[in-house]
């Protein structure tokens, strides 16, 4: 007889429900893990039980998932595996507390970096770009924040973690100027402790910048000769005795040591990959979201923001963000900013913000919709045809920049950088 379909959505929700009509009290004091595969199969992982009445419980567990989940369930008599080894141990902290001792994990080849953040710290002068999608203007905003800051005096360190579409390394400095090394070569020298040799040549700084009261490097994905640059970048992500993210953490810190920077830019690789998370949630800086007002955006925002809520890390994530409306429009601005800022405000309020009714009080993480600087107020980039997709960024054209920028830079000055100061 053919089982009936079960979905992949619906598969958490059932376990859920075999679980609030079972009788747990037998196994309360045994950690048992619910372990869906990287085929989308649950299977129970527990210690060796203790007594009869545990392996009763488990076996009874294990029928009713087998039952429940269809095909993403196990036979009876292959769902439930007893370890030796503490399970603890062998499935790591990663996992998701779903009633009293008992955890779900998830196996996934990727999506694992979204579920935690693994900052050592907050990093106050660390700033994230991250888009969800590629083409919104975070590489020439980075180069026009770097020049705004440096023109009040701070010392801007750029980071392109954009390995795997490097433009922002060849668009901003000069073929003279750009440094031997850049950000993956330092991987696959570390790799093999040789990682701070080239650690003092690998920033380059702009052209325009050499007349600014501060200063700006730029740590490029490449250096001026990428080499055998594909290759490279296949060991990048390699875990060795710590996982890739923290060596990423560890480039940055030791760019940082090495130049003294006050303000570092971080542009990410935008999408949803492991990748980019890494900037997003492993490196401890506060994270501009690049946005339109469009339907592929918001949706793409929400399966982040529910991701977060239902790992229970929004409020490690929430008060380290704020969104862009990148490309705002020159016709109807007023209208589309109004817009913008309501759709984002519902995304915060439904994952991210405490959910209590106005007034709102200091105690609560909630902002009304018109309430500014919140997380969901958007910072303003107007779009302009002096900085289309493709312009040099090796040379500042003040009166495209002051158009696009003077909304989003003066946002920036009042709002971000004193929140992200506390």
């Amino acid at each position: 007889m053919r089982r009936d379909f079960v979905r992949f959505d619906s598969v958490y929700q059932r376990v859920e429900s075999i679980l609030a009509f079972m009788d747990l009290a037998p196994i309360q004091g045994t950690d048992v893990y619910l372990v869906r595969d990287l085929y989308g199969r649950v299977r129970i992982i527990a210690d060796e039980p203790a007594s009869d009445s545990i392996q009763g419980a488990l076996v009874e567990l294990a029928t009713r998932l087998s039952r429940e989940l269809g095909a993403h369930g196990h036979p009876p008599d292959a769902s439930f595996l007893a370890l030796d080894t503490p399970a603890s141990a062998l499935l790591g902290s990663s996992v998701r507390r779903m009633s009293g001792n008992i955890f779900w994990v998830d196996r996934m080849i990727t999506g694992d970096g979204w579920r935690t953040v693994n900052a050592p710290a907050s990093r106050r002068n660390r700033y994230t770009l991250f888009s969800v999608k590629g083409g919104l203007g975070r590489s020439t905003t980075a180069v026009v924040l770097a020049w705004h800051l440096a023109r009040q005096g701070e010392r801007v360190l750029v980071v392109d973690a954009d390995l795997e579409s490097p433009g922002l390394s060849s668009a901003v400095l000069d073929q003279a100027v750009q440094p031997e090394f850049g950000i993956v070569d330092w991987f696959v020298e570390d790799l093999v402790d040789q990682g701070a040799h080239v650690l003092e040549h690998m920033v380059g700084t702009p052209a325009w910048a050499q007349d600014l009261e501060g200063s700006v490097a730029v740590a490029p994905a490449h250096g001026r000769r990428p080499g055998e640059y594909l290759a490279k970048l296949g060991r990048v992500y390699l875990n060795t005795g710590s996982p890739w993210t923290e060596r990423l953490d560890r480039v940055i810190t030791s760019l940082e040591k090495a130049w003294q920077p006050s303000i570092v830019l971080i542009e990410s690789r935008s999408g949803l990959h492991d990748i980019a998370a890494a900037t997003v949630t492993d490196v401890g800086a506060h994270v501009m979201l690049f946005a339109t007002d469009s339907e592929s955006a918001w949706a793409t925002y929400e399966m982040v923001f529910s991701h977060w809520r239902d790992h229970r890390i929004a409020e490690k994530m929430r008060a380290r963000l704020s969104i862009v409306s990148a490309l705002t429009p020159e016709i109807d601005t007023d209208q589309y900013l109004a817009r913008f800022t309501e759709r984002s405000w519902h995304l915060f309020r439904e994952y991210l913000y405490d959910g209590v009714e106005p007034p709102y009080t200091n105690d609560a993480f909630s902002f009304d919709v018109r309430e500014s600087p919140a997380p969901h107020s958007p910072l303003p980039i107007h779009w302009n045809r002096g900085l289309a997709a493709g312009s040099s960024l090796q040379k500042i054209d003040i009166v495209p920049v002051t158009l696009a920028y003077s909304a989003f830079l003066q946002s920036f000055d009042s709002h971000v950088r004193p929140a992200t100061a506390r």
